[in-house]
């Protein structure tokens, strides 16, 4: 299929000696939402093997050094930065762009580095991470090198990565008292959506006059880049309606944009002004916090990333089983180290329930539960599933019962066609575990990355009020 073997490593040296054998067929892979869509789409050619690392421990670390820099190891994943009070209070321009990203499957499963790697220009973490003046550890086995991250991306798609190397670090100065940075993302959609522009900026102030400024512009060029015409405007000055207006036209005037089938360069140059204007006003009334929600629903059903480790390592090839366990039955599957997680599920399994609607990650149809986190098993490589402990929406009722949530989509007449309803019921049952009397806001996040083309969503949402309810009864 699209990869012949795969390396599911439990050490970071286990992972540079393979890619120091590999080279150019050797691929990291940690969440694999932009990998898979990648090889499927021939974007990265020639890749025999993945090497895996989400097993290994601890490098999901975020942590404060001494000297006031903030660290995110390798496998830090979006919703592990929105859920951090540390990257909200001293990063929060980077904990902004990482709840814009996907859905919160994908934000379970996408990780900061990957975003970081992929290159894209319109990938929303790059554009916070450059203002906040950010720097990469890339190691192997010839040894390490630090790199600022603005001299890490070559072009499109371009960075200054070896095939036998790893980002093992992403760091950042945390901001002090008196810096105060924002990060806006301006799409077609609300949710699931790429950046038509996205702006950061970071400011240092002594009292109210600025001493500092950093404006970095996504999705307007080759590569993320600083307005550089704006940062130099704004030092020395005081952010007056005045002020915030011509660093809005110079931020404007340093994009350059291109025309595409979701905007031409034209609207996407005003759009600079006009969201870089939004993050300054918002940063002069002290209300860059504002829509940014106290308590995000993340899908991971506990206080913590349910992330599940290997004993040791394994190479997945033919004749080497997956054994893993579904919806609390043990499985051992043979040949199933080519395919996702969906496809291992549908075809080895002969659990239909999860639905191939996008396989884009887009559509939700496909959620499962990995180890007790909400993920959409199309984006996911079906070697993840062996140790693991995997729920299907066959094993939501218990007892020939069922869930209370399935029990209110059918009173409620959530359900039309049917076929997105299995990835509506997991994602509404993972949130009622992490918040057993949800808001209608809180639902509407948790339903973020599912998509139904046949209803307006209202008994949706009033399907989980009522399971809320019938939950708290026992129901």
């Amino acid at each position: 299929m699209m990869w012949k073997n795969v390396f599911s490593a439990v050490s970071i040296e286990e992972v540079l000696h393979i890619l120091a054998e590999k080279k150019e067929k050797g691929r990291i892979v940690a969440g694999a939402t932009d990998l898979i869509l990648e090889i499927e789409r021939g974007v990265r050619h020639g890749i025999e093997t993945l090497v895996d690392i989400s097993r290994i421990p601890q490098q999901d670390h975020i942590f404060l050094d001494e000297d006031g820099w903030i660290h995110l190891g390798p496998l830090v994943m979006h919703n592990h930065c929105v859920a951090s009070k540390m990257i909200v209070e001293m990063g929060l321009p980077l904990a902004q762009a990482a709840w814009e990203v996907g859905s919160p499957q994908i934000r379970n499963r996408g990780t900061i580095a990957g975003n970081l790697i992929t290159a894209s220009p319109a990938n929303d973490t790059i554009t916070p991470l450059m203002a906040l003046g950010a720097r990469l550890t890339i190691q192997s086995l010839r040894g390490s090198r630090i790199l600022p991250l603005e001299a890490f991306y070559q072009g499109v798609r371009r960075v200054d990565l070896q095939p036998d190397e790893m980002v093992v670090d992403i760091a950042f100065p945390a901001l002090k008292p008196n810096q105060r940075g924002m990060f806006i993302k301006y799409a077609l959609r609300r949710a699931q959506a790429i950046s038509l522009v996205n702006v950061a900026v970071v400011l240092t102030f002594d009292g109210d006059v600025i001493t500092k400024s950093s404006i970095t512009l996504g999705a307007v060029a080759p590569t993320i880049i600083h307005a550089m015409e704006a940062e130099e405007y704004l030092q020395g000055k005081f952010l007056s309606p005045e002020v915030i207006q011509g660093a809005a036209q110079l931020a404007m005037q340093a994009a350059r944009p291109i025309s595409d089938v979701r905007a031409s360069a034209e609207y996407r140059r005003r759009m600079v002004g006009v969201i870089t204007r939004r993050a300054l006003a918002a940063l002069a009334a002290h209300a860059e916090k504002e829509g940014f929600p106290q308590r995000p629903v993340l899908l991971w059903g506990g206080e913590k990333y349910p992330q599940g480790y290997l004993n040791k390592s394994i190479l997945h090839e033919a004749g080497v089983p997956i054994e893993t366990t579904i919806n609390g039955k043990f499985y051992s599957i043979q040949g199933g180290h080519q395919k996702s997680l969906l496809r291992l599920i549908r075809e080895d399994i002969g659990l239909v329930g999860s639905k191939e609607g996008c396989a884009e990650g887009e559509c939700g149809a496909c959620t499962v539960f990995l180890d007790g986190a909400a993920v959409m098993s199309c984006m996911v490589p079906a070697t993840r599933a062996h140790g693991a402990q995997i729920v299907t929406v066959e094993g939501l009722a218990k007892d020939g019962s069922l869930h209370p949530v399935q029990q209110a989509f059918v009173q409620e007449g959530a359900v039309q066609c049917g076929y997105c309803t299995p990835g509506f019921l997991m994602s509404a049952a993972k949130l009622l575990e992490e918040r057993p009397t949800p808001s209608q806001e809180e639902i509407r996040q948790a339903m973020t990355g599912n998509l139904c083309r046949c209803t307006g969503y209202y008994k949706i949402i009033q399907a989980v009020e009522d399971a809320a309810q019938l939950v708290q009864k026992g129901g």
